[in-house]
């Protein structure tokens, strides 16, 4: 009921020595320039359980002033009451139209839970789907779509 993405669409390997650049598990940097966290964004499973949902391990781009708020709090209790952080999806999911670039907010968690992402509200079949749930049949879908061909 997860994928998720190791890093960035704008990662390049080659960029692992660069000085430069930085990639760990939760944060992102290149070329000091550009700034992503790790975060989650689910989707509502309308068939499932109560409370079901299938979630998309993302990265987002964040302004250098967000980035370095985010991350002067990681530690902080009580950070899940910061106002959600303007971002852009850095990640390409199996959507058409392109998932990278569309506008969210990001809403930090609690001390050792990635931030949530939300969308904002447009007709794009993810923000769509993020508003108005998926099925079980959907799960199904996305699965086969990412899973290795023999």
């Amino acid at each position: 009921m997860a994928y998720g993405a190791a890093s960035p669409a704008y990662w390049d390997p080659a960029m692992a020595t660069d000085e430069t650049c930085l990639l760990e598990e939760e944060q992102c940097v290149i070329r000091l320039e550009h700034f992503f966290i790790r975060a989650m964004l689910s989707l509502p499973v309308l068939d499932g359980q109560p409370d079901t949902q299938f979630e998309w391990g993302v990265w987002v781009s964040l302004s250098p002033a967000n980035f370095d708020r985010m991350t002067s709090m990681w530690t902080t209790p009580g950070r899940e009451q910061e106002p959600p952080y303007f971002a852009w999806l850095a990640t390409q999911l199996p959507y058409e139209p392109t998932t990278l670039n569309l506008r969210t907010n990001v809403q930090t968690q609690p001390i050792g839970k990635r931030p949530l992402v939300q969308l904002e509200p447009t007709d794009h079949p993810l923000a769509v789907e993020q508003r108005g749930g998926i099925t079980l049949a959907r799960v199904v879908e996305i699965a086969e779509a990412l899973l290795p061909r023999h």
